[in-house]
């Protein structure tokens, strides 16, 4: 491990990194003598001593502009850069969301352009860019289910289904929402088991949340008969999109029975949002639950024999879950992102991720049990339990990819699967890199065989090795402190 100095031990009194021109506007009042402090210990650095130690560190972390970054359910793929230089363009960066309305049309052009390129691909008949990330749309679909049924007088119903695979982003939503969630189990496939569904399908259902491929990796070969009892039995369908970058182009949730549905424009249309950010999660709705969306929404409508965009609330709208009107350089870059394939690159895109996944697990699957033996879509998850190396785990094979220099896939996760690894390459992965992963994880099988104790040691090359993850989150550092 390496002990490079922190930036306040590089602290020298007198030097500045940072020279301010000269004040050209009339100074302000400094807030009250109670209210001010000289005694905070900041740094003092110069500029080159200020570069030298963000490089550092910026050289230390892995992103996926370095390498493969296969985090499954996450969809971790490369982004255009052509998606940063349309964010940044003036016209968008320069305005506010308190302008008049008459003074952003471009910006609202585009929304109104990326709502209507969602639905497109959807198949809804309305959609709303406010959710601030998935979770946030998930939330919101809840809550629009929510608000349809007791418009309808039918309060009783507080029950969601969730399958066993879900994302643990359901469960909590559910909850949020005022819900009961109920858990149904997968069958010996990986789909819904439709009789477990069955016996929990009476009059206090509301919905049933579900992911479409699930986050096995799988597309559930009963979801018509799924949402046709969903249907029958009272209850709405709600689509957890953050596997849509298998369907998009292909298949349109709308056709296949949902009624609600979320984006995640950071995933599946391509924006960074490693770091816990940035996200969005734009909802889509049937025409059932289209009045029932959060709002303002963008609309076109005709002023002087010209095209003219504003907002307007839907007319039963559970209102605003978010300030202004969601991420907007997100939007930006997912609108640029479409564009850019157009419908086809798009179908294609959908394409290549599960083409990826499927040589993956062929690759693997001789080596790493793989509980659910059929095609899987986008991503695939296999056991991270080695025959011959009782003592290996999924942590230690995940903690030796990174001496290989590949990003770890993401463990245990589904928790039905033992030891799990969810392994999502991604449509803009090369075969070469594939190769690579393959290699790498067919390498670290063998040596859990023949020297297990190199796997528990793991990582050795990278700048911090294997921590304590426990005790780091039960005794939390937060700032930083100069030893005595």
């Amino acid at each position: 491990m390496t002990t490079e100095p922190l930036i306040y031990e590089l602290s020298v009194p007198g030097r500045c990194a940072a020279h301010l021109p000269d004040l050209d506007v009339p100074p302000s009042a400094l807030p009250p003598e109670d209210m001010l402090r000289d005694d905070l210990p900041l740094p003092e650095v110069s500029e080159v001593d200020l570069v030298r130690h963000y490089i550092r560190l910026s050289q230390k972390n892995f992103g996926v502009d370095l390498g493969m970054y296969p985090l499954g359910s996450c969809t971790m793929k490369y982004n255009p850069k052509v998606n940063e230089d349309a964010a940044r363009l003036p016209g968008f960066t320069e305005t506010h969301p308190y302008q008049p309305v008459e003074t952003v049309q471009g910006n609202l052009e585009l929304m109104y352009r990326l709502q209507e390129c969602l639905k497109a691909l959807s198949g809804f008949c309305a959609v709303s860019l406010q959710p601030a990330a998935g979770a946030q749309g998930e939330l919101t679909g809840v809550l629009m289910i929510r608000a349809y049924h007791q418009a309808r007088g039918e309060g009783h119903r507080t029950v969601m289904l969730i399958p066993d695979s879900a994302h643990g982003t359901n469960p909590a939503s559910t909850t949020m929402a005022g819900y009961q969630m109920v858990e149904i189990k997968s069958d010996q496939r990986g789909n819904v088991d439709l009789d477990d569904l069955r016996a929990h399908l009476d009059d206090r259902v509301a919905g049933m949340m579900l992911t479409n491929p699930n986050t096995l990796g799988l597309f559930d070969e009963h979801i018509l008969e799924i949402t046709r009892l969903v249907h029958k039995a009272g209850g709405l369908m709600y689509g957890d999109g953050a596997n849509f970058n298998a369907l998009m182009g292909v298949a349109k949730p709308a056709d296949l029975g949902f009624d609600v549905m979320h984006f995640n424009l950071h995933k599946t249309f391509s924006t960074p949002h490693g770091g816990g950010g940035p996200g969005s999660g734009p909802v889509g709705a049937s025409e059932a639950l289209a009045d029932f969306l959060p709002g303002p929404i963008v609309a076109r409508r005709e002023k002087g024999g010209a095209p003219f965009y504003d907002f307007e609330m839907p007319p039963r709208s559970i209102g605003r879950i978010k300030t202004f009107y969601g991420h907007f350089g997100v939007a930006i870059r997912a609108y640029t992102y479409i564009r850019m394939l157009g419908a086809e690159g798009l179908k294609w895109t959908s394409f290549a991720a599960v083409l990826n996944a499927n040589y993956l697990q062929a690759l693997l699957k001789g080596t790493y049990p793989l509980p659910y033996d059929r095609p899987c879509m986008h991503e695939f998850v296999v056991e991270g339990r080695i025959a011959g190396a009782p003592g290996v785990r999924a942590l230690d094979i995940s903690k030796r990819l990174i001496d290989y220099g590949v990003h770890p896939p993401t463990n245990y996760f589904p928790l039905i699967v033992p030891e799990a690894l969810m392994i999502e390459p991604t449509e803009t992965e090369s075969k070469p890199s594939l190769d690579h992963f393959a290699e790498a994880m067919l390498r670290i099988a063998q040596e859990a065989r023949e020297d297990p104790q190199r796997l528990h040691e793991a990582p050795t090359t990278a700048p911090v090795g294997r921590l304590d993850e426990v005790r780091a989150a039960r005794n939390l550092i937060l700032r930083w402190k100069r030893e005595a």
